[in-house]
């Protein structure tokens, strides 16, 4: 309109008609873009229950309206009664734990795969503690002419029985133990889910339990640490939710039917008689107890592996098989032994004794990635490694830490090319340079090549 009296005004005769039924859907991207999105913000009672008809009205719309949902697994506002968005095995008001029932009986409903079915609704399943996840997230859902849906996890401090300071601790160790897995879904990238849904985000993509590190004080005043896998059942031991649903098992009560939970659940019927399930945890001490979840909590795990395969297969994520690339493992450790070499040297010339010891390795191998055609394999200043964690958390089947924590390639096809240019892009120390993919079939090559030409 502002164009239109610009360049000569108003016309009737010339005008009603297009303007009578002009609406959004009209706009170009700058026009959209000027325009202040609509917000409907709720938790999740509001939204996965007793409004539910209307998000999906909204969502079949098409209209570009866009929703937040606070989701903290109990009805907040209203006393802590249960929703259908908490875990099974969660105590509640109107789900306690006693002789008639053990908590939350049903699974989770999943409201990102609900919205997923209407296939018109951008989705992103987001944490505070993966901040970058979730503003990409929102600018990309802002921006999209379509609905979009946005639900982050909330905790609630009096309904999850945790402190009022461990709302961001909690919500990674949710995000990390599969309890709430980082998600995407954009119709607009295609058609099949695989080239619309992205799992970016979540840690050790391709397993069912990412790991982490028990460190612990045996009996002798000794420090110990055990590398375990990190299971719904570790997060949930964590909260005052669940805590009905543990005992602690004396140590001289240990003995050969205890199965660490992750076996446990991989063990059919007939493997389970007899056994239990348990985790590894500290007390007070720092000494190491067994911990065994109850009957409803072991679903409840079982339900989140599970709900994290489906999301896999959804996202077109399969199971590789590790392969040796012995030209890759020369050249690493070559890269590795000539930047241990100038470390030692301080950076200076190399002492004759030292001089004598090492092969005879230009300078450039250090830097220099192995090719092989059109392939640069992934490679790393392991020497001017941080120890950040951030690498081994994205995929520690490509990357690992020598004994002195330094990270290297451990295995240049442990996973795709989207977790090398992710894990360059998060570096702190900015030492990790991605190559060129292996796959050139890996979906969405063009944006990654992009983003990971400034590492390379």
């Amino acid at each position: 309109m502002a164009d239109i009296e610009l360049n000569g005004g108003y016309n009737k005769q010339k005008h009603e008609e297009f303007f009578t039924y002009f609406n959004w859907k009209q706009f170009d991207d700058e026009e959209f873009h000027l325009c202040p999105p609509v917000v409907a913000i709720g938790g999740d009672g509001a939204m996965y229950d007793i409004g539910f008809q209307n998000l999906s009205r909204m969502m079949m719309s098409g209209k570009p309206i866009k929703v937040l949902i606070l989701d903290t697994q109990v009805y907040s506002n209203t006393g802590g009664q249960a929703c259908t968005s908490g875990f099974t095995g969660q105590v509640s008001d109107m789900a306690q734990y006693g002789k008639a029932m053990q908590g939350k009986e049903e699974v989770r409903k999943e409201i990102s795969l609900v919205a997923m079915a209407h296939r018109t609704t951008y989705v992103a399943q987001g944490s505070i503690s993966n901040p970058t996840h979730l503003i990409e997230s929102f600018i990309e859902g802002i921006n999209a002419k379509l609905p979009a849906l946005f639900t982050v996890y909330s905790p609630c401090m009096p309904e999850h029985g945790i402190a009022d300071d461990l709302a961001e601790h909690q919500s990674k160790l949710a995000v990390e133990s599969r309890a709430w897995p980082l998600l995407r879904y954009n119709p607009e990238k295609g058609i099949l889910p695989e080239e619309c849904f992205d799992l970016d985000g979540n840690p050790s993509i391709e397993t069912d339990w990412p790991e982490y590190s028990l460190e612990y004080t045996d009996e002798q005043g000794q420090k110990g640490r055990m590398t375990l896998p990190l299971t719904f059942a570790d997060f949930a031991v964590t909260e005052g939710r669940f805590r009905k649903q543990f005992r602690t098992v004396p140590r001289d009560a240990w003995n050969d039917n205890m199965v660490p939970l992750n076996e446990y659940l991989e063990l059919d019927g007939d493997g389970r008689e007899g056994k239990f399930p348990f985790i590894w945890a500290v007390n007070a001490k720092n000494r190491l107890i067994r911990v065994i979840p109850a009957a409803p909590l072991v679903r409840s795990c079982a339900d989140r592996r599970n709900f994290w395969r489906v999301l896999k297969s959804l996202a077109g994520v399969r199971e590789q098989v590790e392969a040796v690339d012995v030209n890759q493992v020369r050249a690493e450790f070559a890269r590795s032994l000539a930047g241990r070499l100038l470390e030692l040297a301080g950076g200076g010339p190399l002492s004759a004794e030292v001089a004598t010891a090492a092969p005879a390795l230009p300078a450039p191998v250090a830097t220099a990635p192995a090719s092989n055609g059109d392939y640069s394999a992934p490679w790393i200043d392991s020497a001017q490694c941080t120890s950040c964690d951030e690498c081994i958390g994205i995929n520690p089947k490509i990357f690992a830490y020598d004994d002195r924590k330094h990270a290297y390639v451990k295995n240049a096809k442990g996973g795709p090319y989207k977790d090398l240019v992710r894990a360059a892009e998060k570096c702190t120390a900015q030492v990790i340079h991605p190559g060129t993919p292996a796959d050139p079939k890996e979906k969405d090559l063009d944006k990654l090549l992009k983003r990971a030409a400034r590492y390379n």
